[in-house]
């Protein structure tokens, strides 16, 4: 279950639809496992251990991490993943990470190696 649901979230962000739909949502993932929302939820509750909700975000914030990472900015990313602001992008991450996009960019910056 949480491994199709995991593929689900890729394919929605592969193929842009985060650009025409925004962000994926409870209700969006439940239709695509042919589940009512509140037994999708039940269920990944059960198997995560977190709401199907929370569960989607982590899945988000990992992508934010993954290009921060990679060098591209909070605007960059905020466009590619969906988000209308890059205010949007940095509060969230703020709220689920507890550091802002560019302490985190810090924060692996200084973790590399120095060459």
């Amino acid at each position: 279950m949480l491994t199709r649901l995991e593929q689900i979230l890729q394919e929605y962000f592969a193929a842009g639809q985060q650009l025409r739909l925004g962000l994926p949502s409870v209700q969006y993932c439940a239709d695509k496992l042919c589940l009512s929302p509140n037994y999708c939820g039940e269920l990944i509750k059960k198997l995560s251990g977190e709401t199907a909700a929370t569960y989607i975000r982590r899945f988000i914030l990992q992508l934010i991490k993954n290009r921060l990472s990679a060098g591209k900015s909070v605007t960059q990313t905020a466009a590619e993943l969906g988000f209308a602001y890059p205010q949007h992008l940095s509060r969230m991450f703020k709220d689920h990470s507890g550091l802002t996009p560019s302490q985190y960019i810090h924060m692996i910056k200084d973790d590399l190696p120095s060459a």
